[in-house]
């Protein structure tokens, strides 16, 4: 394959990880929005369209591993193929976060909510923003931004620990209270995990500049665990 062939590929490839990115993304949002409306045929629907992103991944896998095992790359282009292998894995995990969220939707019913979504919402929201900017900067190969993300972290972390500590509190108030305030929990461990799955992606994104793996110390704010894989420089 000629190279300007090769670097029209490499760039089909990243524009697929963009849409399946914008696909989870919105399946996060949408999740989130059927809970708070109770809106079971919603839900339904997501869980369903789960096989979409499955579909998406493996297509985007079956294309990376092709290339590599008929083209050859060098360094710098294995490691950009690595990380998308690597990328559209995290998100099909968070499609399947969303996925959990409609489930946790099916089984509450059409029963009302133990208390209003407030925090669970602002959580999916900066899940999702995080997500987008993540994926900019892998496109982008902007390793600033990929640093300063997973910062963001603690926001998510905070509106999680405040959603703990409110159903902790319902709970110890009314012990009847356990199974529907475990069902909101659920929920708001899906959207934190979506979050951390965020931090992987910009961990790809500073192997696909330096080669370095490196693991982000979000609760440090600092880099820690860096190692390299030498085959690939």
């Amino acid at each position: 394959m000629p190279r300007g062939s090769f670097d029209q590929e490499l760039r089909r490839l990243q524009d697929q990880i963009l849409i399946l990115g914008s696909i989870v993304e919105q399946a996060l949002l949408d999740a989130v929005d059927v809970l708070r409306r109770r809106d079971m045929d919603g839900a339904r629907q997501l869980i369903a369209g789960d096989e979409r992103v499955n579909a998406r991944r493996f297509a985007i896998e079956a294309d990376c591993l092709a290339l590599i095992a008929t083209q050859q790359p060098m360094a710098g282009d294995l490691r950009v193929l690595a990380a998308i292998l690597e990328i559209a894995t995290e998100l099909e995990r968070i499609g399947d976060y969303a996925k959990g969220i409609a489930k946790v939707s099916i089984l509450i019913g059409p029963t009302p909510l133990l208390k209003p979504l407030v925090d669970i919402p602002r959580m999916g929201e900066k899940a999702c923003d995080m997500l987008r900017r993540a994926l900019d900067a892998f496109v982008r190969r902007d390793v600033v931004q990929a640093q300063a993300i997973p910062l963001e972290d603690d926001e998510v972390d905070a509106l999680y620990n405040q959603v703990y500590r409110d159903l902790l509190a319902r709970i110890i108030a009314n012990p009847t209270a356990m199974d529907a305030a475990t069902h909101l929990l659920w929920v708001a461990h899906n959207l934190e995990r979506a979050a951390d799955r965020v931090t992987n992606i910009c961990e790809r994104t500073l192997f696909t500049v330096t080669g370095h793996l490196t693991e982000l110390d979000v609760e440090d704010g600092l880099t820690a665990g860096t190692g390299s894989l030498a085959a690939l420089h």
